[in-house]
């Protein structure tokens, strides 16, 4: 995506496009995995990690991107799909860690089925991670 594009991202999400913004979305927007604050911060060497967290956070909150628990202690971030809302009902997908190279990434054409709470029980966060070994390290 070129800067303009990036620019309109983040304003149709009312986030204000500031440098910090562009260049986070723009690392984001060139992973095909997902990654972590310690990763971000060695992309962008000369970042501050206070402003990367609270990029991220302000990214999460606005529904830019996702947070993925894969179990290794550090939560990934990934760019939401076009037209997600991060609604529990309809928008959760799964995703997949491989143990060998440490990837995570979303596998958004595989939701994760409606989970029926019982009543008086209101879900607000869902996760499910598929671990085994990716393609590229199968072969």
């Amino acid at each position: 995506m070129k800067i303009q594009e990036l620019e309109s991202l983040l304003q149709i999400k009312n986030i204000r496009p500031t440098a910090m913004r562009l260049l986070v979305l723009e690392v984001l927007n060139s992973r095909r995995t997902a990654i972590s604050l310690s990763e971000l911060e060695i992309v962008l060497e000369n970042s501050d990690r206070v402003t990367l967290f609270r990029t991220l956070k302000t990214f999460q909150e606005k529904g830019l991107v996702h947070s993925i628990d894969d179990g290794t202690g550090s939560p990934k971030f990934a760019l939401c799909e076009e037209g997600c809302e991060c609604i529990i009902e309809r928008d959760l997908h799964v995703h997949f860690h491989c143990r060998q190279c440490g990837d995570t990434l979303c596998l958004p054409k595989y939701k994760i089925p409606e989970i029926n709470l019982p009543t008086n029980f209101q879900g607000e966060e869902a996760n499910l991670v598929v671990k085994g070994v990716c393609g590229n390290c199968r072969v």
